[in-house]
């Protein structure tokens, strides 16, 4: 799963690795955790280009009636989505790219669990496959939000845990945005485990695990025997 993740990019960095007109500043983040608000990527019709837009982080389907329960939807398996109830319309219609630099993963200790982080080598932002919904309640509250999509480990996560979230291949972005594809035939090849040879990882402090934490700590490697 992915339950974790950080986003310490500047809105230069991110407006030139996704292609963007305008990406706000933000704050760096290095613990985001599941219904903050996410920044993401989707395509906009009405413009035919790619948009910055923050999304609160799992997936609201809009026939809910209580959207408490996008806290437990906060991924999505890429080998079921196409025919889930929650995900599969907005797999083939709402489509987008959440963005980060690393996520975390926990490794099972005997009597506890030790975070690792995972990030590119080339420290580069990088983008997770995200759907995303639009939810409104009987009063007319809206609220947008989005899942990540998960698949089977690489070789670097497998030791640690047996998923992963999936990060798209930057060439596959404009696919995945594509609204006119909605065929799982097109769409499901791009949800590939990572090349592992591109990732790195090491063991970071338990502060992670409380979402109020939320400093440079959170990413400073450690000793695996001193949490």
């Amino acid at each position: 799963m992915c339950g974790r993740f950080t986003l310490k990019q500047t809105a230069a960095a991110l407006a030139q690795a996704f292609e963007l007109e305008t990406v706000p500043d933000l704050a760096a983040q290095y613990n985001i955790a599941p219904t903050q608000m996410i920044a993401t990527v989707l395509h906009k019709p009405e413009s035919d280009r790619r948009e910055f837009q923050q999304l609160r982080w799992g997936l609201i389907p809009s026939w809910s009636k209580d959207p408490s329960i996008g806290a437990k939807l906060i991924n999505a398996r890429a080998e079921t989505v196409a025919e889930k109830p929650s995900f599969r319309s907005a797999f083939k219609r709402r489509r987008c790219l959440v963005l980060a630099d690393g996520f975390f993963e926990w490794q099972k200790k005997q009597n506890k669990k030790q975070p690792f982080y995972f990030r590119l080598q080339n420290e580069k932002p990088f983008a997770f496959a995200g759907l995303w919904e639009k939810w409104q309640s009987a009063s007319g509250e809206e609220i947008d939000s989005c899942t990540i999509l998960t698949t089977a480990a690489n070789e670097l996560l497998e030791p640690i845990h047996d998923r992963m979230p999936v990060i798209l291949a930057p060439e596959d972005y404009n696919q995945w945005l594509d609204p006119q594809l909605e065929s799982p035939e097109v769409l499901e090849p791009l949800l590939r485990s990572y090349p592992a040879a591109s990732m790195t990882s090491y063991p970071v402090s338990i502060l992670v695990n409380k979402p109020q934490h939320n400093s440079p700590d959170c990413v400073v490697p450690i000793n695996d025997n001193n949490t």
